[in-house]
């Protein structure tokens, strides 16, 4: 009997130690699971950033055109939005032919958009959404150019106007009324 006290008594010292040691391996194995799904989450997310940055290479060089253009852009509306001359500014021509360059670019680039935004919708819907306003505020200073180009033409048909009227009163001053008639009507 004490023999058989004795076993039963190491059996049970036995059994918790084993209940424990199981506990612990459990816990082990719920941690190691905990992070093999973290590995498998980040794997998923490394696959996905890959595939986005496959994507989206081609359009790095677009927006590298599109950044340049812009401030092309911006530096021409800047010009044109004020009746003063930006100072230390070339323009090659007359400013007209580089208001129609600059309507060549800007129709360039509604086009590039309008081709980007389906992709756009496909892929990424903020993107889209950027791409839009985009477009608008693109439509918007196109419109903008537009009356200041209007502006511009006022303003030089205005100029020569009154060159001309003051050209002729300093002709009238200097060679009388019926001189200047008689050049004028010839």
């Amino acid at each position: 009997e004490k023999n058989l006290a004795q076993l039963e008594e190491d059996a049970e010292e036995n059994l918790l130690m084993l209940c424990e040691e199981k506990e612990r391996l459990q816990e082990k194995l719920c941690e190691l699971k905990r992070e093999l799904q973290l590995v498998e989450q980040e794997q998923a997310l490394d696959d996905v950033l890959d595939k986005q940055m496959e994507f989206l290479a081609p359009l790095v060089t677009i927006c590298e055109k599109f950044k340049e253009q812009y401030k092309a852009f911006a530096t021409s509306l800047d010009a044109t939005r004020h009746e003063l001359p930006v100072k230390n500014m070339h323009i090659e021509g007359d400013t007209l032919t580089y208001l129609d360059k600059l309507q060549e670019h800007l129709t360039v680039t509604q086009e590039l958009l309008t081709e980007l935004a389906p992709i756009c919708a496909e892929e990424d819907a903020e993107a889209c959404t950027d791409l839009k306003e985009f477009k608008e505020v693109f439509e918007e200073l196109d419109k903008e150019l537009q009356r200041g180009y209007t502006k511009v033409q006022n303003l030089s048909f205005e100029v020569n106007k009154e060159v001309s009227l003051h050209n002729q009163r300093i002709c009238e001053e200097n060679h009388g009324l019926d001189t200047v008639k008689h050049w004028y009507f010839k």
